[in-house]
């Protein structure tokens, strides 16, 4: 069964005077990475970080967490109001005003994602919102405080995404089907998912595609800091996950010369099939999943040849899967992989989420993402977490976590 890829907001977007106030998540201890920090943008794709989860790691995810709740919060969600899926902010408040206010960068660019689905003659006459083909998607961020760029050793350039909001984007996130990439000379070259590919490269008579602003935008940055140490850090949640992999990939193809390119990711779905997968390693981008074991976006769209041949086998008790058979599914548009290094965690870990197991939306929500990973994601069980967990649940909260966490 193919499932939507979806952001379901966390809990109840604030106005724009209450966004300072809410706490994107527990604010770590900024550490100095000095020399280090290609090891935490996956240099040598986090081994020895991971199990357990380096603490220095930990604050850094939590950190590009809050990158993309800032586009989130940043957006507006009111279908009834002219500025629907515009952004509410401009760049010099964008991040202060949505709980980023000490974390030196500059916002530099506005992205927006653009559905290339052709829509009957009868939308005309529905409500503007249900036709909105090109929307604020996210935006790009440049380390700009002295302090904070000798504090990770380089400037870092950001790119995070939101997830899906509109009726065109959900309409996309059904197009799950594989295609083939632009560059790509056979039919085993890389493929990636139909819909995905098109809010990425689709434009308007009026406005450029998402990719053209990233690379302009990104081919900007690098001349402008030519010789510095720099980073490039994509991140996103949900169907932003996926634009964040098509982003690092795009950007180490257009750019030969592009510095580390890293991809943070939360609850992401697949993006292409093996072949793509390949295309990724080869290029350098390295790609970081965080996966909650109980969200079934992540399991979504297609199937992963690997993981079901493992499960056929179980089944078989041992009996090795027919190579034609697998040679059958790889020719289908069907066969996706996962990329990256993934770390894993679980609702089922937090005694304060684990009624919330079932729950499907609970468990793709960003919020709950970052909140396994600051408390959930070691063992023992971190003490400080409740407190912690009730500090940071805004007050407009949906569903019953805050009162769970006070049981």
């Amino acid at each position: 069964m193919r499932l939507a890829i979806g952001a379901v907001r966390p809990f109840s977007l604030p106005t724009v005077q209450h966004v300072s106030s809410v706490r994107c998540c527990v604010v770590s201890k900024r550490v100095k990475l000095g020399t280090k920090w290609t090891e935490y943008q996956g240099c040598k794709n986090w081994e020895g970080l991971l199990e357990p989860l380096d603490e220095n790691l930990r604050a850094e995810i939590l950190r590009y967490g809050k990158f993309v709740q800032a586009a989130y919060n940043a957006f507006d969600f009111d279908p009834t109001s002219p500025s629907y899926a515009t952004c509410r902010l401009s760049k010099h408040n964008l991040l202060p005003l949505s709980g980023l206010d000490n974390a030196g960068y500059l916002t530099t660019k506005n992205l927006h994602a653009t559905s290339g689905i052709q829509m009957p003659g009868w939308v005309d006459r529905a409500p503007s919102w249900f036709s909105k083909q090109s929307s604020w998607i996210g935006y790009v961020a440049v380390t700009e405080d002295e302090r904070e760029i000798k504090r990770l050793g380089r400037r870092d350039v950001v790119i995070a995404y939101r997830g899906t909001v509109t009726c065109l984007e959900w309409l996309e996130n059904m197009r799950s089907m594989l295609t083939h990439l632009p560059d790509s000379t056979s039919d085993c070259g890389p493929m990636v998912e139909s819909g995905f590919w098109s809010l990425y490269t689709s434009s308007t008579p009026t406005g450029r595609s998402l990719c053209e602003e990233v690379r302009e935008e990104v081919g900007r940055i690098l001349e402008k800091y030519k010789g510095e140490p720099i980073s490039i850090t994509v991140t996103g949640h949900s169907l932003g996950a996926a634009l964040a992999v098509l982003t690092a990939y795009d950007i180490r193809t257009c750019f030969r010369q592009s510095p580390l390119v890293t991809v943070i990711s939360f609850g992401g779905p697949r993006v292409g099939n093996q072949s793509f997968k390949s295309h990724l390693e080869q290029q350098g981008s390295k790609v970081l999943r965080i996966v909650n074991t109980h969200d079934v976006i992540t399991k979504v769209p297609g199937i992963v040849l690997e993981d079901d041949v493992a499960e056929i086998r179980e089944c078989q008790q041992g009996n090795a899967v027919p190579s034609w058979i697998r040679e059958r599914l790889k020719e289908t548009r069907w066969a996706y992989a996962d990329v990256g290094r993934e770390l894993r965690v679980s609702t089922r870990d937090s005694p304060f989420l684990i009624g919330h197991i079932s729950n499907v939306a609970t468990c793709h929500e960003l919020d709950v993402y970052l909140q396994l990973v600051n408390g959930f994601a070691t063992c023992p069980f971190k003490a400080t977490a409740r407190r912690e967990l009730l500090n940071w649940i805004p007050t407009q909260a949906s569903f019953s976590l805050r009162e769970k966490a006070r049981v």
